[in-house]
């Protein structure tokens, strides 16, 4: 009987156990506890063309950890991987998309990690290196990927999937790479974007939709700097990154731009308060966790910094012989705005419509009308001209371009000579609309109330050496 009471009593022990751990693995994280990228101290010289000792650095670890008690509730994430990191958070702060290496040698990949059961799963299973994944609406994820056997001498390029996975498709067609992408409130993209050819640009920031379409510039800083790290925006409709001023190395300031002016309102918010800093985010009103090394002989770590003050607050968190290079909350947030997508993959071109080529800076309508120096311009490809057009009286030039195809654009004047040019990089998606006030021209101007004498006529087709291409009617509405 009484060894009968001790089984029965055994048997309710191991059941409470067993409830006691299923549910503390299907409880949901602490709201507000934060993943963590740990890595080995380095002083290797980060690379911002290929990531390598930038977005790909050996033996990082993603953790977690309550800021209110981070000694007693941190937790390894990511015991199982050489390498992990690059974390984003999905909308109802269950899961977590990150990039990871299984093995020392392996290619990274794109994985996701329920945080309910901790359980991962692999998305990619590509043949190059894949890094900074991000939850786009829609229920697809962005990442950026180095093609293979690739002919427009593009580094990193952004790609997108589906939630499992499946459905790769790119999105960006120019010699660049890019890196570094977050979703802003608008439903765009914000990415760190660099030229590698004809020769290496200066980083900026460049926005884009999730199919690929409408690519601009967004944020430019002095020549020689470096943008180092996502562009977050806030609640206040600022958007915050790191910004270093010496291309050998990885810390640096923390910049605030705003939202609807980021060309024009650049503010440093660390210039008197020290230390060099590895990222930042909103924590509560007028404070930021940051990553942070606050001199040469500290490591990098999880600090409060106070705005008001504009100096480095109290240490929430250190660990012993690591360094903390980024923090990404845990909490649910809204989804972005889903924008439409006008791509049609059975069409092979799109449309561009410039209103004068002669605009550039901010000029009043005047001198738009004025002052017409080019009368053709000349579209540039990766290898060679891809034709020269004639453009109408007024300056306007309409045309229709194959899709996906890298090209540039320079300017030139009747007796052959170039005035301006060949600018940025550029590509149209299939079936893509898109309109330009002037070939050089503010990003904040708005086009002219005008019809432009160009779109009276047909499109003039580019590559213009190239004819019967096969394609959809897309004429412009």
């Amino acid at each position: 009987m009484q060894s009968r009471k001790i089984k029965v009593t055994s048997s309710l022990i191991l059941l409470v156990i067993s409830l006691t751990i299923c549910s503390s693995c299907n409880r949901k994280p602490v709201e507000g506890s934060l993943i963590i990228t740990l890595v080995d101290k380095q002083n290797e010289s980060p690379d911002y063309l290929t990531g390598k000792n930038w977005r790909y650095i050996n033996r990082t670890r993603l953790a977690i950890i309550d800021p209110a008690k981070p000694e007693k509730s941190f937790q390894l994430l990511t015991q199982d991987f050489f390498s992990a990191s690059s974390p984003d958070i999905s909308y109802d702060g269950g899961k977590m998309v990150f990039a990871g290496q299984k093995e020392e040698n392996d290619i990274w990949q794109i994985w996701e990690m329920d945080l309910h059961s901790m359980k991962t799963r692999q998305l990619t299973s590509a043949n190059e290196n894949s890094i900074d994944p991000s939850y786009l609406p829609g229920g697809t994820i962005l990442f950026s990927s180095s093609p293979v056997n690739d002919s427009l001498k593009s580094g990193h390029s952004l790609y997108t999937c589906k939630a499992d996975g499946n459905d790769i498709k790119r999105i960006t067609f120019n010699p660049h790479t890019y890196f570094a992408s977050s979703v802003l409130k608008d439903g765009r993209i914000l990415t760190v974007s660099r030229q590698n050819f004809p020769v290496r640009g200066s980083s900026t920031f460049m926005v884009l939709r999730p199919d690929g379409t409408k690519c601009e510039l967004f944020y430019k800083g002095d020549e020689g700097r470096n943008l180092i790290s996502k562009g977050l925006e806030t609640e206040s409709g600022s958007v915050l990154f790191i910004e270093s001023d010496d291309s050998m190395s990885i810390g640096g300031d923390i910049i605030s731009i705003k939202y609807n002016r980021p060309l024009h309102s650049r503010i440093n918010l660390t210039e008197s308060g020290g230390g060099k800093f590895y990222s930042a985010y909103p924590l509560k009103a007028g404070m930021l966790i940051v990553s942070c090394r606050p001199s040469e002989n500290e490591p990098v770590a999880l600090y409060e910094y106070d705005l008001s003050t504009m100096k480095i607050g109290r240490k929430i968190f250190s660990y012993t012989g690591n360094e903390i290079i980024d923090a990404v909350p845990v909490r649910a947030h809204e989804k972005q705005k889903k924008l439409p997508s006008e791509v049609d993959s059975g069409a092979k071109t799109g449309l561009l419509l410039c209103q004068n080529i002669n605009v550039s800076g901010l000029q009043s309508p005047e001198i738009m009308q004025t002052k017409l120096n080019a009368t053709r311009i000349e579209i540039m490809g990766i290898d060679s001209s891809l034709g020269v057009i004639d453009v109408e009286k007024d300056g306007s030039v309409y045309l229709k371009i194959t899709a996906d195809m890298p090209f540039r654009i320079k300017t030139i004047d009747s007796e052959g000579k170039v005035v301006s040019g060949p600018g940025s990089w550029l590509w149209i998606r299939p079936n893509e609309r898109r309109g330009c006030v002037g070939c050089h021209e503010d990003n904040e101007m708005v086009p002219a109330n005008r019809l432009a004498n160009a779109v009276k006529k047909a499109p003039v087709a580019v590559p213009v050496h190239l004819s019967g291409i096969k394609e959809k009617n897309i004429e412009l509405e």
